[in-house]
């Protein structure tokens, strides 16, 4: 990028922050400090509009002067992806907040990009509602749960957050505000006025649809089922600023119980999982936890011990090696009304054994990632009747191990390898695992990683999608100034 100020000490700094504090507020305007970075990457100048015509005038102001913006929400995963190749300004979200148009029993709500989603499922559920969106990142905005395309335990029965989606209102590289819906939702289905003054209706890739669809108009022609909406989603701030979704919501359920049952090895959890899917029990997620054992000695007891006495079953009794340790848990969620709940838990509970039990709190582990600041991060997609294959492969590509957990009823879970691997260990890791994958129509990718690793690593595999995103990228920022390198094949 030839930048007005390529570094904040040099002349034109100080103008480019005097008009983003005339944009935001004098508050809302500064030079970046050492926290806000992109995956390692440093920010110039942090801006924080208190509206979307605020935040178009930032995408003016960085076209004017050739500079990049980067969106940031909460931050929670702003060191997934790649590192972009530049941030100069880092548009924050966090006054682009507030849940709106949301009448009472209304099926839909319009929330700001910026809210957190505990602040909007607290908002709803004074009114006895809820999205069912439960992503794993604590204090994560809805903006971001979109941009990063995250979804927790809810996404088998309603899908992802971005498939909940009823309509859109994001900020083109040019500022544009922009109004998008997806099919079926006649109020979203025009491009909104220009948020430039005096400007025409937005020609972005869905202005002037017609009411009922909108599809992306990528080089004259129309791209299937890429809607503009869906664009946006996992996309990272690559293709347009988020200002606000119009999501589904739905009544709170008044029943909920998790039931759950101690697993050994993969195979077992596969065999469980087709099971539990072919009893039509309609749960509302299926996961699965498999932490790294941890071996502890064991002293023998003697049957003559009070801890055994009495229980002929035991290994002390009987002579037979006892049953190892579970390698880990199979938890199904239940919910609807308190009497149907009940009734399907009976019937799961005795499709899984007597080894089931019933909760009515979910598991610690539950809705949250299996990895730490400073691992490898990876996220494995495949078909439910391979999802053992995938496990077994990481777990021999590393020769240890490896914890697993997520979404066992719709094959899509996350897996944590040491953040002191090396990285062509890391590289040698993922070519395996890819190899089984690519065979069963399944893909691992790295969400967050160390920085050598990021650098030295392949983080997305095979993208079929790629040829798609390259020209939804050249349509939607044909200058690159949005987040530039965050999308795969350096987009």
């Amino acid at each position: 990028m030839a930048a007005a100020a390529s570094s904040t000490d040099r002349p034109g700094a100080l103008e480019i922050t005097r008009k983003l504090a005339e944009i935001c507020g004098p508050p809302f305007a500064r030079f970046a400090g050492p926290a806000d970075e992109v995956a390692g990457r440093t920010a110039r100048w942090v801006a924080v509009p208190g509206g979307p015509h605020a935040a178009a005038e930032v995408l003016r102001l960085a076209a004017a002067h050739d500079l990049t913006v980067v969106p940031r929400g909460a931050g929670t995963k702003i060191d997934w992806g790649a590192a972009p190749a530049q941030v100069d300004i880092m548009l924050d979200t966090g006054r682009l907040a507030g849940v709106w148009h949301e009448p009472q029993g209304s099926s839909v709500a319009e929330i700001g990009a910026g809210t957190p989603l505990r602040a909007v499922q607290a908002t709803l559920e004074r009114t006895g509602r809820r999205l069912p969106v439960d992503a794993p990142s604590p204090g994560a905005t809805l903006g971001g749960v979109l941009a990063a395309d995250e979804a927790g335990p809810l996404r088998h029965r309603h899908g992802s957050p971005c498939a909940q989606l009823v309509g859109v209102r994001y900020l083109d590289a040019d500022g544009e505000l922009v109004s998008v819906g997806l099919p079926g939702t006649a109020q979203f289905g025009q491009a909104a006025p220009s948020a430039r003054p005096g400007g025409s209706p937005a020609a972005g890739a869905g202005g002037g649809a017609a009411p009922g669809g909108a599809s992306a108009v990528l080089g004259g022609a129309e791209v299937p089922g890429l809607d503009v909406a869906r664009l946006l989603c996992g996309s990272q701030g690559g293709l347009g600023v988020l200002v606000s979704a119009t999501m589904r919501v739905q009544a709170v359920p008044a029943g909920r119980v998790w039931v759950s049952r101690p697993v050994w090895t993969p195979l077992e959890v596969h065999d469980l999982v087709r099971a539990v899917l072919a009893a039509r029990l309609d749960p509302a997620a299926v996961e699965l936890d498999l932490p790294v054992p941890v071996s502890l000695p064991r002293r023998r007891i003697p049957a003559s011990h009070p801890s055994v006495a009495g229980r002929p079953d035991h290994p002390a009794v009987t002579g037979r090696p006892a049953r190892p340790a579970a390698a880990g848990s199979l938890v199904v969620l239940l919910e609807g009304g308190p009497a149907d709940v009940a009734e399907r838990a009976d019937r799961l509970t005795a499709l899984l054994g007597p080894e089931a039990v019933v909760n009515h709190a979910a598991p610690e582990w539950w809705g949250r990632y299996p990895f730490a600041p400073g691992d490898t991060a990876l996220r494995i997609e495949v078909p439910i009747n391979d999802l053992h294959a995938a496990v077994y492969a990481l777990r021999d590509a590393a020769g240890t191990p490896v914890p697993v957990r997520g979404s066992a009823g719709i094959g899509a879970v996350h897996a944590a390898l040491p953040g002191s691997l090396p990285p062509e260990r890391v590289a040698s890791i993922l070519a395996a695992v890819r190899g089984v994958l690519l065979a069963r129509q399944g893909r691992c990718v790295v969400v967050s990683a160390p920085a050598p690793v990021r650098r030295a690593v392949d983080l997305w595999g095979e993208l079929p999608i790629l040829p798609r995103l390259r020209n939804a990228k050249a349509h939607l920022d044909p200058h690159h100034r949005l987040a530039p390198g965050r999308l795969p094949g350096g987009l």
